[in-house]
């Protein structure tokens, strides 16, 4: 294989997750206009809307998840409740809980809203009480008893001062209480289901109440009395009064009329007169010419709707947690964010520049996210799960397959990004589970289905210049060319070759095969893998072919005798993906237990292994530029990682430079004899040998003890710190340990108890110490006694052989023998 000139890569970094950040429940939107409040289980997370990004996350300590929350008008407040039964107030920009109290409700708050004032805060809870709470003096102001079953809405009279509170419950009933008596002023009864969302008009005379009843109801709050019932045909979950400007969607109808808008099971906004109880204006979506049920939600149901006045937009929340901003002027979508995307089945880079991602997740619907805005657009079309995906060379076009056995054609709008149907193709007798683009041009694609059949679709030249807002019924219709039963069993995988002349399947049936995309006749079968395969991939620079199965292991194969040249094992469960990347030199694989393996093909060697993920990770994608890869994993989380190999080389060069400088300055300091300065910079550094090695220099020198107090106290005590634990290691080697002893000596001496125990680590530091402290002792006291034997001997010492005058001579001098005996005794000794 040829590497000359190609550096591997040895490292990936996260850079971006787009992971779950809403999953039912309330949503709000602060006074201007720029964060959104969003429940996910026990957090609360607040979503910048220009970015997409979340801001700021609000977490529970207790691990409880929250059940509801009210942001008070002025931003200023911040208050939750959980399952725990309690009530949290945060300063929600620093995520810092300011106040937790008991909500005295006997079981978990279902619904809270705050007054116009900032004052009053309602909690209405499971246990069919309302609570009054004035959260600046902190005390609770009314207990309103007499609802039956939860109380699932709230919500202050815009007037406070005819000080009343709007409250329902499950009986269907709207009450109306006076918070002057804390008792209920009236009972409203029209609804037969659920009340879902109350509104009021600019007077506070009028209010519009929506209920899964299907009708609104238009109340006269001076009477008390419905002015009039709107029949809306659908369940209602929101109803909002629209301002009366001009340039709002319906209001050219009538000026002086009310006008409302609903959102309901039917998935799209109508705006409603409530004088004339007529539709003025219903919304057109890509769905909505599909026919919908009445009697029951589907995907596409809204259950939120909030009137942003001064941006003039309508945000709207779908069953499926997909949150879309409208403009009040004509109801078109303007922004849209996936507050869950579900399991992610295929993940592929989009668009010119990789600006775009394209996702397969566990339903019908493919989403196309913009990665610097994180709005999203939602492609419908097929009608079951979309199983894979991919595209071809520009970026531009890409094709899906899905378990309705259909395959589709879409294409983006390169100014625009818009994305559109432009093409489907049916044929397969099963769920189609493995597609493939041709790679040098738009020209054909090959499916893979459940029914072990291949099929090679050849796309029509008018795709290329079909215009993006080509509707479904305007698409081209595909037919397949070639048809061949290619496996046993399911097929899992499908590649086509760079230079669009062969293609490969991969299939539960442990075999991978190799097919002529002229005619699709058989090439060769590889067999060697002991269970299903899960992915096939072309090398981009040898004629090779990758194959990743169950089995745990990652197999290269010759395409000219169909052997196998090498196999890599290293992932403990199934290896689910697999992408050439540094030009085929080096292989990325995904796996069911979560985890990315770069290999290099050379060496047969993983050279790094990625954990982020929780559970499989089924797509896996490179861009064009080879430097950033994306995975989506059944965690429902997708992450984009960078490639940062060059970055860590150019830091681990410079971090060498730095050491090498420090290095060479060190050893000047030690040349002046500048010890203080040395040993400061050896502790910086950070090398206990170093610093030995500066203390071995002091204590050379002739007034060696006295330099090394007077270097050591004029120490900072963070060093002094970790001299200290620098001599707790040079203590247990007896060959440093008068170095530890001398430095142990200079800070015991000079320092008082009381400073020494504020050292970090002081106690461990000592217990280490005194055991081989003990040692060297009893060391140096069996020395002593063994050079006082020595001495004895040589006082008693006679020598043979000398004359009588030297014999009687009180004092004699060793001759150069004599040494060397009483060297031999005391070694011995």
């Amino acid at each position: 294989m040829a590497t000359a000139g190609v550096q591997f890569k040895t490292n990936y970094a996260v850079t971006r997750k787009i992971d779950a950040f809403y999953k039912g429940g309330k949503i709000q939107v602060n006074k201007d206009g720029t964060y959104l409040f969003c429940i996910c289980g026990n957090k609360l997370n607040i979503l910048d809307i220009a970015t997409g990004a979340v801001s700021y996350t609000i977490e529970q300590d207790d691990q409880e998840d929250i059940t509801s929350f009210a942001l008070s008008p002025d931003d200023e407040i911040l208050v939750t409740g959980s399952r725990a039964l309690l009530l949290k107030q945060w300063e929600w920009k620093d995520g810092k809980c300011s106040r937790t109290w008991k909500a005295i409700h006997t079981a978990p708050v279902a619904s809270m809203t705050f007054d116009s004032t900032s004052t009053l805060l309602a909690t209405g809870g499971c246990d069919s009480t309302i609570k009054i709470w004035d959260v600046i003096k902190q005390y609770c102001t009314h207990n309103l008893k007499g609802s039956a079953g939860v109380v699932h809405l709230v919500q202050f009279h815009p007037d406070m001062s005819r000080l009343q509170l709007f409250s329902s419950s499950m009986d269907y009933k709207i009450r109306i209480w006076d918070l002057k008596s804390s008792k209920c002023l009236s009972i409203l009864e029209t609804h037969f289901s659920a009340v879902t969302s109350l509104c009021f008009s600019p007077d506070g005379d009028t209010m519009i109440s929506s209920g899964r009843d299907k009708i609104c109801a238009v109340w006269d709050l001076n009477t008390k009395s419905t002015k009039r019932t709107v029949p809306v045909y659908e369940s209602v979950e929101a109803v909002v009064l629209l301002p009366n400007t001009p340039g709002i969607i319906g209001g050219e109808t009538s000026t002086e009329s009310v006008l409302f808008l609903t959102a309901g099971s039917k998935g799209i906004l109508r705006v409603w007169n409530a004088s004339s109880a007529k539709c003025v204006h219903s919304q057109t979506l890509p769905h909505s010419t599909t026919k919908v049920s009445d009697e029951e939600a589907n995907e596409h149901s809204l259950t939120h709707c909030l009137l942003l006045p001064d941006q003039r937009q309508v945000i709207t929340v779908t069953v499926e947690h997909n949150i879309q901003m409208y403009d009040l002027q004509n109801l078109e979508l303007k922004k849209q964010f996936v507050g869950y995307n579900d399991e992610v089945l295929d993940v592929k880079f989009l668009g010119p520049s990789d600006s775009h991602i394209v996702l397969a997740t566990n339903s019908p619907q493919i989403k196309v996210f913009e990665l610097a805005t994180s709005n999203c657009q939602i492609l419908h079309g097929h009608t079951e799960t979309v199983l894979a995906l991919d595209i071809f060379k520009k970026a531009l076009v890409f094709a899906s397959c899905s378990k309705d056995r259909t395959v589709r054609i879409w294409q983006m709008d390169k100014v625009t990004g818009t994305v559109s149907c432009v093409a489907q193709g049916s044929g397969h007798t099963n769920g189609v589970g493995a597609i493939s683009c041709s790679r040098l041009k738009q020209s054909f694609i090959v499916s893979g289905s459940q029914d072990f059949t291949m099929k090679l679709w050849k796309l029509p030249e008018s795709i290329s210049s079909k215009k993006t807002d080509a509707d479904l019924s305007g698409s081209e219709v595909l037919h397949a060319s070639f048809t061949e039963k290619a496996h046993d069993k399911d097929i899992n995988s499908i590649a086509i070759s760079p230079n669009d002349k062969l293609v490969a399947s991969g299939s539960q049936d442990r075999t991978a095969k190799l097919w002529s995309a002229a005619d699709f006749s058989l090439l060769g079968v590889f067999k060697g893998h002991k269970r299903g395969i899960w992915c096939v991939q072309f090398s981009p620079a040898d004629q090779v072919l990758a194959t990743s199965s169950a089995d745990g292991s990652l197999k290269l194969w010759g395409l000219q005798d169909f052997s196998c040249l090498k196999t890599f094992e290293g992932h403990d469960a199934s290896v689910l993906k697999v992408i050439f990347v540094s030009r085929g030199t080096q292989l990325l694989t995904s796996g069911s237990d979560g985890l990315l393996k770069l290999w290099t093909i050379k060496t047969n060697e993983c050279v790094k292994t990625l954990d982020a993920h929780e559970d499989k990770v089924w797509g896996l994608h490179s861009n064009r530029q080879d430097d950033t890869i994306v995975t989506g994993s059944a965690d429902s989380v997708i992450m984009l990682w960078k490639d940062v190999t060059e970055i860590e080389l150019a830091e681990e060069q410079t971090k060498q430079e730095e050491e090498i400088l420090k290095e060479q300055e060190l050893s000047n300091l030690l040349h002046e004899k500048r010890f203080l300065k040395a040993l400061g910079l050896a502790i910086s550094l950070d090398k206990p040998h170093t610093v030995l090695t500066v203390i071995k220099a002091v204590l050379r020198e002739p007034q060696g003890k006295d330099d090394l107090e007077n270097t050591i106290l004029r120490l900072r005590q963070d060093q002094r710190e970790s001299i200290l634990k620098y001599c707790c290691v040079w203590n247990t080697n007896s060959r440093n340990c008068h170095e530890a002893q001398s430095v142990l000596n200079v800070l015991l001496t000079h320092e008082s108890p009381d400073v020494l125990l504020q050292y970090s680590g002081i106690r461990g530091n000592v217990e280490s110490l005194i055991p081989y402290t003990e040692r060297h002792l009893q060391r140096m006291g069996r020395l002593l006694q063994s050079s006082m034997f020595v001495d004895f001997m040589w006082q008693h010492m006679r020598l043979k052989d000398l004359p009588e005058h030297e014999e009687k001579s009180p004092v004699s001098f060793p001759t150069s023998a004599d040494q060397t005996a009483a060297k031999q005794v005391s070694t011995t000794t």
